[in-house]
């Protein structure tokens, strides 16, 4: 099998003033890095505990909070972050009544999330919370069969390429990419040598790709 390590998730943050206007913002963005990163699953889970985390600043710190949302990985866990320059207002876990109008955020942060906490740094606090991927590691993938299939198929590509190798081998990222563009190229030859035509053959793929990525 092709080794997982194939999809980079690189850290990132955005900064931003805490306000109910921006909230609807942040959870589009989260959502398109997620799709990006492989991990749509997680994203629904990604946004409501965004959404708390800035609305917490946003109720006990004060409307216009200079404030930050880093996302990244930690080890096989998407991490939230939401840093605001309050080293004094630290959320906590209430037991909100059934009438209460407020206190669910943390109880709903802790409900969906896998663990969360709180950093206390000099210049800011960092309110965190960690979900769950399902990962073998930080930069694996979970892509669902098709990725499977494409793994194996590029496993077996590269051991008729080398046929000195024993058995297929684990492939790092960028040989893995090398195996990928190789087949493609190669699929095209077979095509037009079989009377069909490459480019409308590229195009159809393409539809199929985006429809599901996107759907």
């Amino acid at each position: 099998m092709i080794h997982q390590a194939c999809m980079s998730r690189k850290p990132w943050e955005l900064p931003f003033l805490a306000e109910p206007r921006e909230v609807a913002g942040i959870r589009s963005v989260i959502r398109k890095h997620l799709r990006v990163w492989g991990l749509d699953e997680q994203a629904e889970a990604a946004q409501l505990c965004a959404s708390e985390l800035v609305a917490n600043v946003i109720t006990h710190v004060g409307l216009g909070t200079p404030t930050t949302l880093a996302v990244s990985m930690s080890g096989t866990y998407l991490r939230i972050e939401v840093h605001d320059p309050d080293t004094r207002a630290l959320p906590t876990l209430l037991e909100a009544g059934p009438d209460a109008e407020g206190g669910r955020g943390m109880a709903l942060v802790g409900a969906v999330a896998d663990r969360w906490g709180v950093q206390i740094r000099a210049d800011r606090k960092v309110t965190w919370c960690e979900i769950a991927t399902g990962l073998t590691s930080a930069d694996g993938h979970s892509g669902g069969p098709r990725v499977t299939r494409a793994e194996a198929m590029l496993a077996l590509y590269e051991a008729a390429r080398q046929p000195r190798a024993a058995t297929p081998g684990p492939l790092g990222s960028a040989m893995a990419e090398a195996a990928a563009i190789n087949v493609i190229a190669d699929l095209l030859h077979w095509l037009r040598a079989h009377g069909c035509d490459p480019d409308e053959a590229l195009d159809r793929a393409q539809r199929h790709f985006e429809a599901e990525a996107w759907a």
